[in-house]
């Protein structure tokens, strides 16, 4: 009989050998100052975070207890960041828009407007510049960071109060945008008031601005279309945005498991991420059409001819000799970055309406 139940016992640990081994619970905090709403954000929860736990099941030894804190809990848009450098959060998404001192590179696609419309190749375009120029990669890790996704806009419009006939109108507005997409304006005669999507409304609202420069998929969410019910389409271009990345001295505290398990999530995310502002963005314009039928005025997009885009983008002074020769100054060698990013968009088939590398 003893031998019979030593033989059952054997044969359970022969067919059940995982159960001797303890999954390990690793805790970690995931924020963002934006909320979930916003689809790249959303994103890190449905994409990122659910890829890492899909990937970590299938061996058992790991599981994350995620510690969510989106949508401003622990830091707001200024703050993106300092929070995951200083170990605020472990994780979060870091708004490069509004860190042009402490990520200067990171600004190439706003300081070369008007250049790419194929958010899919800009994502691809970035995330190679990260793997292969130091320079660009030493300006996320040297703030203790390691950056595991990468986000990008939808395409840029002017959203108003009141509808307007062509871009020579914004002269004298007042528009919001974002950090360095207010350079976007310069040349316009418009004045750009700084602010971020989770500020747009009430800057409308209160007459802080008549009208913003940004993007679809952030307009819908957070409802921009109530108060600035044109949507004067001029398919501006898309930017790079900045990245889901984890604190280092976190990082380095994880099993290499859990790390590589990260980076595939992370690499699923900036290609999911990609593709899913391309197929949004026209969902987004005709939802905001759609919502806003009932008020008054309802939602209407005006859409601005091509000349009306070049012209655009022909005002502009140049934003990218400027920046570069700034940036050179300091010593960051800006100007073969920009080179090199817009020949790598080129190669890519991608023809900008301007060839901002030949005027450094």
């Amino acid at each position: 009989m003893k031998n019979k139940l030593l033989g059952l016992l054997m044969s359970a640990c022969i067919a059940f050998p995982a159960a001797a081994v303890a999954q390990e619970t690793i805790n970690l905090t995931i924020a963002s100052s934006h909320p979930t709403v916003v689809p790249w954000v959303g994103m890190i929860k449905t994409h990122f975070m659910a890829r890492t736990d899909e990937i970590l099941a299938e061996s058992g030894n790991y599981k994350i207890e995620w510690n969510e804190a989106f949508g401003g809990q622990l830091y707001k848009a200024n703050a993106t960041l300092s929070s995951v450098e200083d170990g605020i959060t472990d994780i979060g998404w870091v708004f490069s828009f509004l860190e042009p001192a402490q990520l200067p590179l990171s600004q190439v696609s706003t300081n070369t407007p008007f250049t790419v419309t194929d958010v899919p190749v800009l994502l691809e375009v970035m995330e190679s510049l990260l793997e292969t120029n130091e320079t660009f990669r030493s300006e996320w890790e040297d703030h203790n960071l390691k950056v595991l996704g990468l986000s990008a806009t939808d395409l840029y419009d002017i959203y108003t109060k009141e509808p307007i006939t062509g871009i020579a109108d914004i002269d004298g507005m007042k528009l919001s945008a974002p950090g360095v997409l207010g350079n976007w304006l310069r040349g316009t005669g418009a004045n750009a008031v700084d602010g971020a999507l989770t500020t747009f409304y009430t800057d409308i609202q209160t007459g802080v601005s008549d009208g913003v420069l940004t993007l679809a998929l952030g307009a819908l969410p957070t409802k921009l279309y109530e108060v600035a019910p044109y949507i004067n389409r001029f398919d501006a271009a898309a930017a790079f945005s900045g990245a889901v990345a984890v604190n280092r001295d976190s990082w380095d505290g994880l099993p290499e498991e859990v790390q590589n398990a990260m980076i595939e999530a992370g690499k699923y995310y900036t290609a999911s991420h990609g593709q899913d502002m391309v197929e949004r963005h026209e969902f987004a314009l005709n939802k905001m059409v759609e919502l806003g039928a009932e008020q008054s005025p309802p939602v209407t997009i005006v859409p601005m001819p091509t000349e009306e885009r070049q012209k655009w983008v022909d005002m502009l002074p140049n934003l990218a000799g400027d920046w570069a020769a700034q940036l050179e100054e300091q010593g960051v060698p800006a100007k073969a970055f920009v080179k090199e990013y817009m020949n790598a968009l080129r190669e890519k088939g991608v023809e900008p309406s301007r060839a901002w590398d030949e005027e450094l």
